[in-house]
């Protein structure tokens, strides 16, 4: 079984606004991103099905990829092929599933052979905004139980907010990456941003357990937490990647998008634990601290 050495940081040689200067400016730039796509498009981020409403076949059919859409009058929101030969999965705005199955039945035959509607499923446009409403209250009540547990943990106003702001960017990041790359936010992507938030709290408390209630100097208490925290941070990261490349390989979109967000969330984790929440926490023991 192979060990990962977490190498020994000299954080002496950073100030703390050296420190916290890379992981705010990442959130920056993130919140950027998210405010352009909001005022370009309306949401922050792509709205998948689930929140959207629309339809969605799978359709076995010789048609070629690039000439799928043409079949139908509606321009779908995406075409994406599946493992199975010959398959593909098109999205559409509009949940007519009766118009829409007719169009695919008339419109991708070729040389002969019909198309074949293996599976059809909407989502209507009021059902889906009560689920995004839904999604979005669990993702507050998440963000909210977080930030009382930290602050019922630690009762001082310092060590709890470094955990409540690097969890909030542990969320922005993410979210940002799926703007910038159109990984859409659907049921499945949320729990993804929900396991973060939880995995954030994680390695924030160690961290600031390690500091504030063990005994030994700052930078020793830092680097055993970070022999655990690290250790398990970059074996789930590495988890997540194989995840997603295998379902990508395989065709299953949404396991692959929650793998790649959860690995670019937890990329995130490493650099807000030990840089921005490191940093105050390190402002906190040698100046906020009076006797």
């Amino acid at each position: 079984m192979g060990y990962f050495d977490v190498p020994e940081i000299d954080y002496t040689r950073y100030s703390n606004r050296q420190l916290v200067a890379v992981p705010l400016a990442v959130l920056a730039v993130a919140l950027i991103v998210l405010s352009g796509s909001f005022l370009v498009y309306g949401t922050p981020v792509q709205l998948g099905m689930d929140f959207a409403g629309g339809t969605e076949l799978t359709v076995q059919t010789t048609t070629q990829k690039a000439d799928i859409p043409g079949a139908f009058d509606e321009e779908p929101e995406s075409v994406r092929s599946t493992q199975a030969d010959n398959q593909y999965i098109v999205q559409f705005a509009s949940t007519d599933q009766e118009e829409l199955s007719d169009q695919a039945e008339a419109n991708l035959g070729q040389d002969g052979d019909a198309a074949i509607i293996q599976q059809v499923s909407s989502t209507s446009a009021s059902f889906g905004q009560q689920t995004q409403q839904t999604a979005l209250l669990g993702l507050v009540v998440a963000f909210v139980g977080m930030s009382a547990i930290a602050f019922l943990l630690f009762r001082t106003f310092v060590p709890s907010i470094a955990i409540v702001a690097s969890a909030f960017s542990d969320l922005v990041i993410p979210l940002a990456f799926m703007a910038i790359t159109g990984i859409p936010l659907s049921l499945g992507t949320v729990a993804a941003l929900l396991m973060l938030i939880g995995y954030s709290v994680d390695s924030d408390i160690l961290l600031n357990n390690h500091v504030l209630r063990r005994s030994g100097d700052f930078y020793e208490s830092t680097y055993r937490a970070m022999r655990t925290g690290v250790t398990m941070t970059i074996t789930s990261m590495s988890a997540m990647l194989v995840m997603g490349i295998a379902a990508w390989l395989f065709g299953v979109q949404l396991l692959a998008s929650i793998g790649i967000i959860l690995f670019v969330g937890l990329a995130a984790d490493l650099m807000n634990t030990y840089m921005l929440n490191l940093s105050l926490l390190r402002w906190y023991k040698f100046h906020g601290v009076r006797s």
